[in-house]
């Protein structure tokens, strides 16, 4: 199996196919070019409804994680991941953006961890 389904957790299930295909990318257990299952063969392996699998792929799609090529299907990105460069950039931007409002550092993370908390 490609990625893990559990019905019974709290995590919907369209984010346990997201975050566990994103997960295998990142540590490399599917290498760039990879062909991933179809939709529909995905779905039915683990059997949820194939428009929460067509929202994880679009969800690593836009993060930069997979490609779709058509007819051809889905296969893992050769860009590289995206999200980590992205993150980068979010946090350069919120630390200078807390250093000019004075912000203290320790402050500055205990806005982060809540807000991450709250997620």
């Amino acid at each position: 199996m490609i990625v893990g389904y559990d019905p019974a957790s709290p995590v919907p299930p369209y984010e346990q196919v997201r975050s566990g295909l994103a997960n295998r990318i990142n540590d490399g257990s599917l290498a760039v070019g990879a062909k991933l299952p179809t939709v529909r063969a995905l779905a039915g392996e683990l059997g949820i409804a194939p428009n929460t699998i067509a929202r994880a792929y679009r969800e690593l799609e836009e993060a930069g994680l997979i490609e779709t090529r058509g007819r051809a299907g889905s296969f893992v990105g050769a860009s590289g991941d995206e999200t980590r460069q992205r993150a980068k950039q979010a946090a350069g931007d919120y630390a200078d953006t807390v250093r000019g409002l004075g912000i203290p550092a320790d402050e500055a993370l205990a806005i982060v961890r809540a807000a991450l908390d709250r997620s």
